[in-house]
């Protein structure tokens, strides 16, 4: 497509997959981000924690950067593919595009609620988490009309900014406050984690995909998930004093 036909960009589908009735208007809004941010080298139509339950189905028109490269519909553009192309490998391409080494710091945007369902194990798609988790990510129905709306909150030089104030200045709270919907007050909040151990097993406790690729978590943005529980937002955050992604984690 690229080479032979001289397109500009591609979007990748994989043959095990439903998409949304706004899909290519997604993609078509989001286009334009793609061409004018460098940090970002894909957008994807998947949510990897897009479960009923965790996510906020009245904003499917909320739209996020993650440092973790989702696949499941996607699209990049000429000047990616001719970088990866001739080290491109013959499998596994999915975890060793997601590798220190391809991604260089960049990010990807991904919907609160999926523009892409996988439909079944049989696939390029299949694996273990198909009965788990993959069989209950919610599908977006309703169209929203993305080229008419103003998504330059994206780009990374506004988003980065906003975001982490967002987030460092939502109140601390624990797991068991919001699972018994402790909380007194409305807005975001925030649970800390400090170590993997201790990610791995709140997330568990929430639902959450709990695995990182390259120290990556499954819709990670600074090392922060976002994710919506019992009516209000939630991040899963990392300390403020926040080094970057430790690969070891796995």
């Amino acid at each position: 497509f690229f080479f032979n036909f001289n397109f500009n960009v591609a979007i990748i589908v994989e043959d095990d997959l439903n998409v949304a009735p706004d899909f290519f208007e997604y993609f078509l809004g989001t286009y334009p981000l793609l061409l004018k941010d460098p940090s970002l080298w894909c957008v994807s139509a998947w949510n990897d924690n897009g479960k009923v339950g965790l996510i906020n189905e009245d904003k499917p028109e909320l739209l996020y950067r993650s440092d973790f490269f989702p696949g499941l519909g996607w699209m990049l553009t000429k000047s990616l593919w001719t970088e990866l192309c001739n080290k491109w490998p013959r499998a596994y391409w999915d975890d060793w595009i997601r590798s220190p080494d391809q991604r260089k710091d960049r990010a990807c945007i991904r919907p609160e609620v999926s523009r892409t369902r996988t439909f079944g194990k049989i696939g390029v798609s299949n694996g273990l988490f198909f009965e788990k988790h993959l069989k209950y990510i919610k599908l977006n129905e309703v169209s929203v009309p993305f080229t008419k709306m103003n998504l330059s909150y994206l780009m990374k030089d506004i988003y980065d900014s906003e975001f982490v104030r967002t987030v460092y200045q939502s109140a601390v709270v624990s797991y068991q406050e919001l699972k018994d919907n402790a909380i007194s007050y409305d807005g975001s909040v925030r649970i800390i984690y400090y170590t993997r151990d201790a990610y791995k097993r709140t997330a568990k406790l929430l639902g959450l995909m709990d695995d990182f690729k390259s120290g990556v978590p499954r819709t990670g943005y600074k090392g922060i998930v976002t994710f919506y529980y019992k009516g209000r937002t939630v991040y899963l955050t990392p300390s403020m004093n926040w080094k970057g992604y430790d690969p070891t984690w796995s």
